[in-house]
């Protein structure tokens, strides 16, 4: 079949890796092929369907269990190796966050001393030496073996590279939109009488930029996230920490040569601006509780982004006649994107009845 896929963030190009091995691509996109406009750029590519589960649903927990085991397959397919980890993560608290610690494992869906444990100085010190030394001491701990990251821009760049040599045909620069199910490039229509541009399926998966064109019973929004990129050469991390915070919870995610990617998971704003003072002081502020080594770190980046959640912060997929939507993974970009290419690619080969199920995920309008 010859396919159209709208929007090269990391949905429309692991929808490409995996329809170009048996089908005709082509992939529109309004960046310039590097991805700094998508939502997966700013990323920290955690991949935690456990910690997750505390604000999500069990559909989410169940599809990024199921990415996390779809993912190495994936990566086997790129032409460069990349920064993977399944090294599990922790969750920390100070004393005074105790609370906070309490109701997150209260709302976990995962079960104790199975897919989560709670953990004292001695194992802390097991799996992460620096943290167990440092001055202030953590009073609450958990440990969740099953949970990873990846590195999102050597993904992205990787991507890139492995689709171009599939000769996949990739119009970087170009806006691109539906209506009535038709493609409109650079608000001009073509339509399927148009010889070298007819699509037996158009997949949509351009985030934010579909907002106005998705189903109409839908509410696409931006959930703002903040994120600094920091060089720590005096500090050393084996596994993503979440750190329990009176306004939002933390993250640092240790990446390769003491680079960290350090955020906020959500704030309810459609503000595109650059992080705040207060931002970046309370995501430093963290660091340096977490790590004393961070004192000295140099910051690489400081950067902000949107990322695209529905009513409910649920996946969905849309079918409507040839054009399949896929939109509204939230902070889930890399935790449920393989699962959901998986239920795609299965829509478009008709072997839906072979891939799992989750309720309410497809509907077809």
């Amino acid at each position: 079949m010859r396919i159209a896929i709208l929007g090269a963030g990391l949905l429309g190009r692991l929808l490409a890796l995996q329809l170009s091995q048996d089908h005709d691509i082509t992939l529109y996109d309004k960046d310039d092929g590097t991805a700094q406009q998508s939502a997966a750029y700013q990323a920290a590519a955690m991949l935690a369907p456990i910690a997750e589960s505390a604000e999500a649903s069990n559909a989410i927990m169940q599809m990024g269990q199921r990415s996390l085991e779809l993912w190495p397959d994936l990566l086997k397919q790129l032409n460069e190796p990349i920064f993977f980890q399944k090294s599990g993560s922790l969750v920390l608290a100070f004393a005074q966050d105790g609370a906070s610690f309490a109701n997150f494992q209260q709302q976990l869906k995962g079960q104790i001393n199975q897919d989560y444990s709670l953990i004292d100085k001695t194992r802390l010190s097991e799996l992460e030496p620096e943290l167990a030394q440092q001055p202030r001491a953590f009073q609450h701990m958990m440990y969740l073996p099953d949970e990873g990251q990846l590195d999102n821009r050597q993904l992205l760049h990787a991507l890139r590279d492995t689709l171009i040599s599939r000769d996949i045909k990739w119009h970087t620069d170009t806006q691109v939109s539906l209506q009535n199910n038709q493609i409109w490039i650079n608000d001009k229509y073509f339509g399927f009488e148009k010889i070298g541009l007819m699509f037996d399926k158009i997949i949509d998966c351009r985030g934010l930029g579909a907002k106005t064109q998705i189903a109409p019973s839908s509410q696409l929004r931006g959930v703002r996230g903040e994120v600094l990129r920091l060089y720590a050469p005096q500090v050393n991390l084996q596994r993503p920490i979440r750190l329990m915070h009176p306004r939002y919870p933390i993250y640092i995610a240790p990446k390769q040569n003491h680079h960290f990617v350090v955020g906020a998971t959500q704030i309810e704003s459609e503000d595109n601006r650059q992080p705040t003072v207060r931002s970046a002081l309370e995501l430093l502020s963290a660091c340096f509780s977490v790590h004393s080594g961070f004192g000295e770190a140099e910051i690489v980046e400081i950067s902000s982004g949107l990322r695209p959640a529905l009513q409910d912060n649920e996946p969905q997929i849309w079918i409507n006649d040839h054009v399949i939507q896929l939109n509204g993974l939230f902070r889930h970009g890399y935790l449920l994107s393989p699962a959901m290419v998986e239920q795609c690619c299965a829509l478009i080969n008709d072997n839906i009845d072979k891939v799992p199920s989750y309720p309410g995920l497809i509907t077809k309008l």
